[in-house]
């Protein structure tokens, strides 16, 4: 067998070989893409009966004495104003878990559902993907490593970092201090 026949055969082989690996894994990423739209679609679903959905578009700017006085508590100004953390384990939105819709605690966007919620085990409220055009996104340099931190479209409020470590069909994981949200049940 001369070198270019032998070449050509192997390089057939690994053609081969990578189509048979790669079209499952092709169906695999096509499935997870449909699914994430469909829960991107269908996030609406989750919103009780008679529930005023606010635009990212309207955009909410306040003082900073507007702001004290809109967050009645202090660890929720800190958090969303001046980009702090809450606790981990401190937020009783980790263990909620009936259907319905989160939304930002300084202005109402709805942000995240039920459906996209998971347990991290961090100890704090984590989502797989959030409702379209909610979040936008920056880089953070605090930790020295960059992170990515994300804040509310509509009011500039901090809600966390997105991570590379959560499930699929995303990987992400949307950890959000439990104070910049509020959670709004589908059924009373």
């Amino acid at each position: 067998m001369k070198r270019r026949e032998f070449l050509s055969a192997i390089s057939k082989v690994a053609i081969g070989a990578t189509a048979a690996v790669s079209a499952p894994v092709l169906w695999a990423n096509s499935k997870a893409s449909m699914m994430l739209e469909e829960i991107h679609s269908q996030w609406r679903d989750f919103l009780p009966e008679g529930f005023t959905v606010v635009s990212a578009d309207d955009k909410l700017k306040l003082s900073k004495d507007e702001w004290r006085q809109r967050l009645d508590e202090p660890l929720a100004y800190d958090v969303l104003r001046r980009e702090s953390t809450e606790r981990p384990f401190t937020s009783a939105l980790n263990d909620e878990k009936r259907d319905g819709v989160y939304v930002c605690s300084g202005c109402d966007l709805p942000v995240f559902t039920s459906q996209m919620k998971f347990d991290s085990g961090t100890g704090w409220p984590s989502f797989f993907t959030t409702i379209p055009d909610s979040m936008e996104t920056k880089k953070d340099f605090k930790l020295i490593l960059p992170r990515t931190e994300y804040h509310c479209a509509r009011c500039g409020g901090h809600h966390g970092h997105v991570f590379n470590d959560g499930p699929a069909p995303t990987g992400q994981r949307w950890c959000n201090n439990g104070v910049s949200l509020r959670f709004v049940a589908k059924a009373g």
